[in-house]
């Protein structure tokens, strides 16, 4: 007999519809699978053979034919694992096939039945509604991350014998409904780490306020010990909170790279730190089988790059494309994918080899060559896309030994809030622009207009820190958004000033 059942796989984060044809026919006792499955795949016939036997269902001693479609995708990992095992029932006649045209079926399964989790779960169920599929049964793992989306009816299920009761008598089970309450649960959870607690740098607090507001690219440039990373990594306490879209974008990405670790939706924007020792797939993404690298794990959020400069040189030029496009595309023979890459860029480094150039109290031990050469690991199209470049100093004695606390991140996150709205009410009518830093060039003209004196203003800079016009775009960008922390709807020269000053590696260097 011939039965099919629908399973899905992912591609990037989107996900395809796979047909698990199964065939029991007459023939020596063999089970063959075939439409370009990887090792993964083929080893379910062992795990499915046990588990149903295991699960009180007779294995058919025949020959079994599974045939997944479509012939020419790649059919990866254990997700195959359940849509082959009801295939197999169905087509022994062990179960009523059906409810299989109406669900789709994923899951792995272990040697005593039970469903294991599995990755991409989300972006399946989010494609589902348009496959025409009105019900999915997942291992009760995935059942809440699955649940997030609207108009599908999930059931989370514990082991094959659940699964053939369901299909049995589908009225007894209740579909999972989600535990989300997306007005609340959206709300970024409390941060332990406060700018409160940080003394001193005014300047450097400022940037980070900026960064925050219009989405900017951001590097802190300053000797050891003068709280870069302390500064850097509280940048997400003062972050705005997500947007469904962008909450939902995220966990499609975790739940491709198998990191939702039972949550159904991640509600706080990402920060990844990355090793220095970092390589370009891991970063940008790759493999055989293309998985999401830290620049798409960090999208909607922040991708902070600790000692900058220790980075390999090849590797911090893979962010060239993603900085500019938001997105990443990966190329294999067989297929190509893409991955969001909407990231916010965090970085911090020394001024020089030994750290100390620039430095009030400990001299700079390196020659004007070596500081060249230091620097050069940096290319200028990279520096041209980071809008904040801040000179971090060394605290004063006096600093250091004030225990009073700074403005919290409370309060500066409620400012970024007030400009962020400004920036989504300007933006409503635009195409995938939520922010500052997202605006192209006919954005700029439109909203960033100057009058004379501020053209004066940039011109100046550009002639006197040979600026690209890249880098001048950028600072209109910055401007706009120093505007926008005023409620101005003009940009002055004092805006223009500010904006400027933040280009401290075009003068440094």
């Amino acid at each position: 007999m011939l039965a099919r059942v629908w399973s899905a796989a992912i591609i990037g984060i989107e996900a395809v519809q796979v047909g698990v044809e199964v065939d029991v026919t007459g023939g020596l006792p063999t089970v063959v699978i075939v439409g370009l499955p990887d090792t993964a795949v083929q080893e379910s016939r062992e795990r499915v053979k046990a588990a149903l036997k295991n699960s009180g269902y007779a294995f058919p001693m025949r020959k079994v034919v599974i045939n997944l479609t479509p012939a020419d995708l790649r059919k990866e990992g254990p997700s195959f694992d359940l849509p082959i095992g009801v295939g197999i029932l169905a087509a022994s006649e062990q179960i009523d096939p059906q409810l299989l045209e109406d669900h789709l079926f994923l899951g792995e399964v272990s040697l005593d039945g039970n469903l294991r989790a599995v990755s991409g779960v989300l972006p399946i169920a989010a494609s589902a509604i348009k496959m025409g599929i009105k019900g999915l049964i997942v291992p009760l793992e995935n059942a809440q991350e699955a649940a997030v989306v609207k108009g599908l009816k999930v059931y989370g299920l514990s082991n094959l014998r659940q699964v053939g009761d369901f299909l049995a008598n589908p009225d007894k089970y209740i579909p999972v409904i989600s535990n989300i309450n997306f007005d609340q649960d959206l709300v970024p959870s409390e941060f332990q780490l406060d700018l409160k607690d940080v003394k001193g740098q005014q300047h450097a607090r400022r940037a980070l306020e900026i960064a925050a507001s219009g989405g900017h690219n951001l590097v802190f440039v300053g000797p050891p010990g003068s709280g870069k990373t302390l500064l850097a990594r509280r940048l997400p306490s003062i972050l705005p909170p997500m947007s469904f879209q962008e909450a939902l974008e995220t966990t499609q990405v975790y739940s491709v790279a198998g990191l939702l670790k039972g949550r159904g939706l991640v509600c706080d924007r990402p920060f990844r730190s990355p090793h220095h020792s970092a390589s370009g797939p891991s970063l940008v993404g790759g493999g055989s089988f293309p998985r999401p690298g830290e620049i798409s794990l960090a999208s909607n959020g922040i991708l902070f790059l600790d000692e900058l400069t220790e980075f390999k040189r090849d590797v911090l030029e893979f962010l060239r494309q993603p900085l500019e496009d938001g997105f990443v595309s990966i190329s294999r023979t067989r297929q190509s994918v893409t991955f969001p890459a909407r990231f916010t860029l965090v970085a911090s480094t020394n001024p020089c080899a030994c750290g100390y150039y620039g430095d009030s109290i400990q001299q700079c031990t390196c020659t004007s060559k070596q500081r060249e050469q230091y620097w050069a690991k940096l290319s200028g199209p990279l520096m041209d896309r980071i809008d904040l470049q801040v000179i971090v100093s060394r605290l004063k004695p006096e600093e250091i030994t004030n225990f009073s606390e700074g403005e919290p991140s409370a309060s500066v996150r409620s400012r970024v809030q007030q400009a962020r709205i400004i920036q989504q009410q300007r933006y409503k009518n635009e195409l995938n622009i939520n922010c500052n830093a997202q605006m192209q060039s006919r954005q700029i003209r439109t909203w960033c207009q100057l009058d004379t004196a501020c053209k004066n203003l940039i011109e100046a800079a550009i002639r006197k820190l040979g600026l690209s016009a890249r880098a001048s775009d950028r600072i209109l960008k910055v401007a706009r958004t120093i505007a926008d922390l005023e409620k101005s709807e003009l940009l002055t020269p004092a805006h223009v000033a500010e904006a400027i000053q933040y280009r401290t590696l075009d003068r440094v260097t």
